[in-house]
């Protein structure tokens, strides 16, 4: 009798873990994190990389020999230094040379424009009323436009003894020169870039060549710009392909007018080939390829329903969906990995 109660009892305890078990079971939901569906835009791009160079760049060299005599920066008060920001026309450095100077007799020149050009004057005053011939009024003339150009070739001349900007930018290099000794001609005086507008020159692939355009816009970004995009556009294709690489150049524009860009840097381009808007988008990291497709999981009253997508516009990090999905539903995005159809989920943002 005893034996028979001790057997009765294990097996109504067997019965109530097992029975508290499958309780348990039926309870366990599988946390999950979701995104809400919506409508937004989406753009397909070439991703191409390069260096950026300023549009505007120019060395400066002596022209002549002379003293050297780098000039005093009227916004700083120094001497004009690498980094400064220079307008165009700003006389940077001067060249003296007495000698020089001298030989081209610029005052001499100008009074003799000034007298050559009253004689002409005076001449048309008297050709109007026949007191001169057509020849005397010709020869003036001459003489007065000789003036002129003479004493144009001298300010040119003497122009070469300052060194101005050609255009307004910043100072990148500006190689060291003892003060007021002599320099030779032909030396490099400073180096000058604008870049508010910079060009990036890439190669793409020959495959690329019939969905890339000019005036394209592109998405410039750089590792020491992590949050900040620049826009481009491409604005030159050669026609021709590299038989080699089987690629073909681009020349990028880009506008740099906060100037986060220097010259010189290695830049990333998406160039924009395809765009739509109001599209369902989603991140390609949820989709999961399965022999009969592409699927994914949304949350519909706490259960995951498999969901079998299309794809349309793509990206390397987002899709199109075309068809499967709804606008305003669940997607799931984290914890997707372990379900299957109808698992019992909790929602976890």
């Amino acid at each position: 009798m005893r034996k028979l109660i001790a057997i009765t009892v294990i097996a109504l305890m067997f019965l109530s873990c097992n029975q508290s078990d499958e309780d348990l079971n039926k309870d366990i939901s599988v946390p999950v994190s979701v995104m809400d569906l919506g409508l937004k835009s989406i753009e397909r791009f070439i991703e191409t990389t390069g260096n950026v160079s300023p549009i505007k760049e120019a060395a400066l060299k002596s022209e002549i020999s002379g003293i050297y005599n780098l000039l005093t920066n009227p916004k700083t008060g120094k001497k004009y230094s690498l980094g400064d920001y220079v307008t165009e026309g700003d006389e940077i450095i001067r060249i003296e040379d007495k000698e020089f100077e001298n030989n081209i007799k610029i005052t001499s020149l100008k009074l003799r424009l000034e007298i050559s050009k009253q004689v002409y004057e005076k001449q048309q005053s008297l050709y109007e009323k026949g007191g001169v011939t057509l020849s005397e009024l010709k020869n003036a003339e001459i003489d007065y436009i000789n003036s002129k150009y003479s004493y144009e070739d001298a300010l040119i001349r003497l122009a070469k003894m300052q060194i101005k900007a050609p255009f307004s930018g910043v100072i990148v290099e500006l190689p060291y020169q003892t003060p007021a000794t002599r320099i030779d001609a032909n030396t490099v005086m400073f180096k000058i870039m604008d870049y508010t507008q910079l060009y990036m020159e890439t190669s793409l692939a020959e495959k690329d060549y019939p969905t890339v355009k000019i005036g394209q816009g592109v998405k410039i970004t750089n590792y020491t710009l992590p949050n900040d995009t620049l826009r481009g556009i491409i604005s030159q294709i050669s026609p021709a392909i590299d038989v080699t690489t089987r690629s073909f150049k681009t020349i990028i524009t880009i506008n740099n007018l906060k100037l986060l860009l220097r010259p010189g840097m290695f830049a990333k381009g998406e160039i924009v080939v395809a765009r739509v808007d109001s599209a369902l988008v989603i991140p390609k990291n949820v989709i999961i390829s399965k022999q009969r497709g592409n699927t994914v999981f949304v949350v519909d009253k706490g259960l995951a329903q498999e969901r079998l997508v299309t794809f349309g516009l793509e990206n390397q990090t987002e899709v199109q969906i075309t068809s499967g999905l709804e606008k305003g539903e669940r997607l799931v995005t984290k914890g997707f990995e372990t379900l299957r159809n109808r698992s019992k989920v909790k929602v976890v943002r």
